[in-house]
C-alpha cells in the first residue's frame, strides 16, 4: 500500500472509519486487487479487509478474462471474507449480485438486472462483474476474495453501462459493503425469497442462448445452476458463461 495513496481524496485510515471495516488498503494502481487480497489473506488479514485501487493494469474476470479498469473509471475492489459455510460458495456471486443490484439502482438511469452467473446489467449492457475465489487449507475454507468491478465511466470501445455521471465512489462503497458483508455471512443455498428476487431481476429470462448449451434461459435453481429449456427438456448447467443469441 502506498502511504500517499488517496481514494476520492480519502486516506486508507479515513476510508476504514467511513466504511467501518477492520482494514483498508488503498493503491493508486495495482495489477489486480484480487491478487493483493489473496496475499493479505495468506498473511492472516481479518474478514472485512478491503483492497481498493484507482486503476488496475491486469484485472481479470471469470475464466481469467481481462477486465478494462482504467484509472478513475470505476470502482475496482476486492473484499476479503472468511465465511463459515463452504456450501454457500456455489451461490455467493449470485447472492452478492442480488443484494448489490437494488443498491446500485440509486445511481443508474434504469433498474439493475442480474445475468447468470456473475454480471450486473443496465439496459442489457454490462455495468459490473464479480469474481469470487476461495482458498482452502486441506478441507477447511480459509478465505474468499470477492472481486468487484463497477464502471463509473463508459469504457472506450465497449458497449457497456456505467453509474450516473458524478457518482461518488466512496458513497457507493458505503452503501454496498454492508450488503456484501451480509451476503458473505449468509449460509446455505438460495432461499425462496432470493429466487423470487432473481426472477424480478433476471436479465435473460426467455432469451435464446447458444452457450453453455443451446436453448432458452429459464431461471436458476436454489444451488445456483442455470436452467435451460430445449428439445431435451429442462437442463441445469453449473459452469460456463451464458451467451445469448442476437436479437433479430
Amino acid at each position: 500500500m502506498s502511504e500517499s495513496a488517496r481514494y476520492e481524496g480519502r486516506s486508507a485510515a479515513e476510508l476504514r472509519a467511513i466504511l467501518d471495516l477492520p482494514r483498508v488498503e488503498v493503491y493508486d494502481e495495482l495489477p489486480s486487487t484480487q491478487d493483493a487480497a489473496h496475499a493479505l489473506g495468506e498473511g492472516g488479514a481479518p474478514a472485512g479487509t478491503l483492497v481498493v485501487a484507482d486503476g488496475q493494469s491486469a484485472a481479470r474476470g471469470r475464466g481469467r478474462r481481462s477486465w478494462q479498469s482504467g484509472t478513475g473509471a470505476g470502482i475496482w475492489m476486492t473484499l476479503l471474507e472468511r465465511p463459515r459455510d463452504p456450501l454457500a460458495l456455489g451461490v455467493l456471486s449470485l447472492r452478492m449480485a442480488l443484494r448489490m443490484a437494488p443498491v446500485l439502482d440509486r445511481w443508474t438511469s434504469a433498474p439493475v438486472h442480474v445475468k447468470w452467473p456473475n454480471d450486473l446489467l443496465v439496459g442489457g449492457r454490462k455495468l459490473a462483474g464479480l469474481l469470487t475465489e476461495a482458498r482452502w487449507r486441506g478441507d477447511r475454507l480459509e478465505w474468499v476474495a470477492i472481486g468487484v468491478g463497477i464502471n463509473t465511466r463508459l469504457p472506450e470501445g465497449l458497449d457497456a453501462a456505467a453509474l450516473d455521471h458524478g457518482a461518488d465512489r466512496v458513497a457507493v462503497l458505503a452503501e454496498l459493503l454492508p450488503v456484501m458483508r451480509a451476503a458473505a455471512a449468509t449460509p446455505g443455498t438460495l432461499s425462496k425469497a432470493e429466487l423470487a428476487r432473481f426472477t424480478d431481476r433476471d436479465a435473460t429470462a426467455g432469451r435464446r442462448c447458444r452457450e453453455p448449451v443451446r436453448g432458452v434461459a429459464a431461471g436458476i435453481t436454489a444451488d445456483g445452476a442455470l436452467i435451460i429449456q430445449n428439445d431435451d427438456g429442462a437442463q441445469t448447467v453449473r459452469i460456463g458463461s451464458l451467451v445469448l443469441e442476437e436479437l433479430a
